[in-house]
């Protein structure tokens, strides 16, 4: 099971996708964990996290983007410039933040010179950055328009009934990876970060059924078959967009195992449960601008803050990695402020800036997790 969820992880077409594809069924990318899948999945359409993992190069995304900016969309343009999202049925951008927005323009824009890249289906998907009555009515009426272009453009239906049914799939899919967690959090962990990123990405562009199935499976087999892997610095990683599973193993190496994280593309991700027995529409729209942990989020740092406290102490954690991409003003601002505040709770911590994409900083981040590393075991022999 691990080599097929890291397979998974690793390849942006991957089998489940393609053996979706050959049976004639439909793919939609989004970009963000604001987007609610469900949707997708009641109308009968493979939900799929566009990522900008695998891109070698950023020559389209420098064209449209600039230098100066995320290279995460920028990855992602690049990608999409070069026809590696040429399965894509559809696709729908969030603007979880400003370089994001700016995919739809540049994309859009893209399309102009290169043609094909742009997928029939092509969506701005608005999200509030606050949570409350007034921001609701909104969401819901952004997911209600997202839900009649769907209906329109596809040729399907999307009615309460299916709904409440994709609600209720995804729903067992998040209580089984609040399982992994918990596998994870355990005072003898039974699997490393770079595992649990790999079964939660793959979770991201497989069809829900399947995943559900060989996750279940997954799971029993760690508990019968758990290697000892205690004794060994417990982190947590927080911050900006991680989808690399090698960025977790280099973080890990052999002294340390990451057991929590605060990642939209891993635990948070799949955070609460939706309300199975009222109005769809509300459910969604409630637990997806309520239990997405964002700095996007406007006036909600100190909750956010100790949410993450409460993670440290709950996993047993012996540090912080406070890591932003380059360019990334929301977690870049906001990891100066944890830094401070959980250190002052003693709680140590690291903050680094890195570029997404290619390994191409290993030996530079190499360097500070160890010296990281280090000071934490220091801190354990003199207490």
């Amino acid at each position: 099971m691990n080599n097929l969820f890291m397979e998974t992880a690793v390849t942006l077409n991957n089998s489940f996708v393609k053996e979706w594809k050959d049976k004639g069924n439909r793919v939609v990318g989004f970009t963000c964990s604001f987007v609610p899948v469900e949707i997708l999945h009641a109308a009968g359409i493979l939900p799929y996290r566009i990522r900008g993992f695998g891109a070698t190069e950023a020559t389209i995304g420098d064209t449209y983007f600039g230098p100066f900016i995320c290279s995460l969309p920028k990855s992602m343009l690049q990608l999409a410039g070069e026809g590696r999202f040429d399965f894509l049925d559809g696709a729908i951008i969030t603007p979880g933040c400003d370089a994001m927005r700016r995919l739809d323009e540049c994309w859009r824009k893209a399309g102009e010179d290169i043609a094909g890249i742009v997928p029939g289906f092509f969506f701005h998907f608005g999200v509030p950055h606050k949570y409350t009555s007034f921001t609701i009515e909104w969401f819901k009426d952004e997911i209600r328009r997202l839900m009649h272009d769907i209906e329109k453009h596809f040729g399907v239906t999307l009615s309460d009934e299916k709904l409440r049914g994709s609600i209720d799939l995804f729903n067992k899919s998040r209580t089984l990876l609040d399982e992994l967690d918990k596998l994870r959090t355990a005072d003898k962990p039974l699997l490393t970060g770079a595992q649990a990123l790999a079964v939660m990405l793959s979770g991201s562009s497989m069809p829900r059924e399947e995943y559900i199935a060989v996750l279940e499976q997954y799971l029993q087999d760690l508990k019968k078959n758990a290697k000892d892997i205690t004794g060994k610095i417990r982190l947590m990683v927080v911050g900006s967009a991680s989808d690399d599973v090698e960025l977790m193993s280099l973080i890990e190496g052999d002294q340390a195992l990451v057991v929590a994280d605060n990642l939209c593309f891993g635990s948070r991700f799949h955070q609460g449960i939706i309300a199975s027995d009222i109005d769809p529409v509300q459910a969604l729209a409630e637990r997806y601008l309520s239990k997405n942990d964002c700095p996007r989020m406007f006036g909600q740092y100190e909750a956010r803050l100790k949410r993450i406290s409460e993670q440290v102490t709950k996993a047993r954690v012996d540090g912080v990695i406070l890591q932003n991409i380059r360019f990334c003003d929301l977690h870049g601002a906001e990891n100066g402020l944890m830094e401070r505040d959980l250190e002052s709770r003693g709680i140590p911590c690291l903050k680094i800036e890195r570029e997404y994409g290619p390994m191409v900083e290993k030996g530079r981040l190499k360097m500070r997790v160890d010296a990281f590393l280090e000071r934490i075991s220091q801190r354990r022999h003199s207490a």
